[in-house]
């Protein structure tokens, strides 16, 4: 089920992903495709397309071979630059309808990617869950210090392309799965995306996350054979596209959809925020226990 206003990019074609990498593993590039295929056909917005730590020459053959099977616009997802300029070069623009690409994701400790806009204009994706510290890479604790990292990314967004448009800028506060968060991490994406919201400096740009790491190690189901994940994501989305959440990498497969006020996902997700520590955790099994 769709949900207006919510831009899916297609997760399926990920090392990460047990199945994916299988085929990655054995140059099963049709299988790849096949996956770039069905996730157009069920919806997906953009095709993310991650091969890990594998060879830049793979990404570019990817990028075309998945271009040829579908007009939807890809995601190249991949910290590494050589494997980014690779997917950026082999990206052509005209077969997705003059869309950009998306370059997911930049830190800031990796702003030499915006370099890359010059090789093929994208639509990046700044990683807003971490942040320099005395010239090292550290974890957001805060949402001050996921604001600042947002600042700071924008503005050197900007020094190297002047006439960026905010429609073409997405923000990842960086969601934590929910069965583990013992540091309040929930609470910092939840209250980044209400500063952001009200933030005349982010007026018309985007906000994503990766939805399907808010429920990593969760069951599928509760006792009662309900499913847990959807809902539990459903959750996130309900109280999170009021404050401009608007798009996610996630699954076109999983039936997100925004909740009714009572439904126990919801309930859920509200006493966690109310929460904080093990607490969270206690909680979240609460849920999932039926």
């Amino acid at each position: 089920m769709s949900i207006p206003g919510l831009t899916i990019i297609g997760e399926s074609i990920n090392d990460s992903v047990p199945s994916t990498k299988q085929l990655l593993d054995c140059g099963d590039i049709a299988g790849i495709v096949q996956l770039a295929r069905q996730q157009d056909e069920a919806g997906a917005a953009y095709i993310d397309v991650n091969i890990g730590s594998r060879p830049p020459e793979l990404m570019a053959e990817l990028v075309g071979q998945i271009q040829r099977a579908t007009a939807k616009p890809l995601a190249i997802d991949t910290p590494d630059y050589q494997t980014a300029q690779a997917g950026l070069k082999a990206y052509d623009p005209a077969r997705a309808g003059g869309r950009k690409p998306i370059l997911n994701s930049v830190t800031s400790l990796r702003t030499e990617m915006f370099e890359l806009y010059r090789v093929q204009p994208f639509r990046p994706i700044l990683l807003i869950s971490e942040h320099v510290v005395e010239g090292r890479s550290q974890h957001c604790r805060t949402a001050a210090e996921s604001l600042a990292a947002a600042r700071y990314l924008l503005e050197a967004f900007r020094r190297v392309v002047p006439d960026a448009a905010n429609d073409d800028v997405i923000f990842d506060p960086g969601i934590v799965p929910i069965g583990s968060d013992c540091e309040n991490q929930l609470h910092r994406v939840m209250s980044v995306l209400e500063t952001m919201h009200q933030d005349p400096m982010f007026a018309g740009t985007h906000r994503s996350v990766g939805l399907s790491n808010f429920t990593v190690m969760l069951p599928s189901k509760r006792r009662d054979g309900s499913p847990v994940k959807a809902p539990l994501e459903s959750a996130f989305l309900t109280r999170a596209m009021p404050l401009g959440l608007d798009m996610i990498i996630g699954s076109v497969k999983r039936n997100y959809q925004l909740l009714p006020e009572g439904h126990p996902a919801l309930e859920c997700f509200d006493d966690c925020l109310k929460l904080s520590g093990f607490d969270v955790l206690m909680r979240v099994r609460q849920f999932y226990a039926g």
